[in-house]
């Protein structure tokens, strides 16, 4: 008999979403960057504590990888305190940069799960990051075909 209209075996799951990959840089975070940690685990436990699993079989695989996945970041992460009197692009300060058109860009340096480009936050481990590290103001780099030099520094206040 063809297989072709008979019902999958239950092993044949279509929840099988993999795992989500481990970064094999270092962990470093900001502050924020912990409690978002903290709140994908809380919000990954809260799914399995209310999840109906015959009903909800791919939310509960979903929240069963994400919680595997916020634990090994927070079993790793490093929290980062940027010094408030360093002159040069350390991890978790903000920088001003501006292109030869005069084109200004402000990017906060953080981890690589607070990523949000859409509102000025790049990864340490991204090219832009690697280039302006250890800079000061007055420093140029070059990236894309744009040489950019940076205008400001700053760190967070504790």
């Amino acid at each position: 008999m063809s297989r072709a209209f008979t019902k999958d075996d239950d092993n044949n799951s279509s929840n099988d979403f993999g795992e989500r990959p481990i970064s094999p840089h270092r962990n470093l975070v900001t502050e924020q960057g912990l409690l978002l940690i903290d709140a994908e685990i809380a919000a990954a436990h809260e799914v399995l504590a209310k999840g109906n699993a015959e009903a909800d079989r791919d939310l509960i695989a979903r929240a069963s990888r994400d919680l595997r996945y916020w634990t090994a970041r927070r079993e790793t992460a490093e929290v980062s305190h940027p010094d408030p009197h360093s002159n040069v692009v350390r991890f978790g300060m903000t920088v001003t940069i501006v292109d030869e058109h005069d084109r200004t860009q402000t990017w906060t340096i953080v981890g690589e799960d607070e990523v949000d480009a859409s509102h000025g936050m790049i990864s340490h481990v991204s090219p832009m990051a690697v280039l302006m590290f250890g800079k000061s103001v007055g420093d140029a780099f070059e990236l894309n075909s744009h040489e950019w030099e940076i205008t400001a520094i700053s760190a967070p206040q504790t």
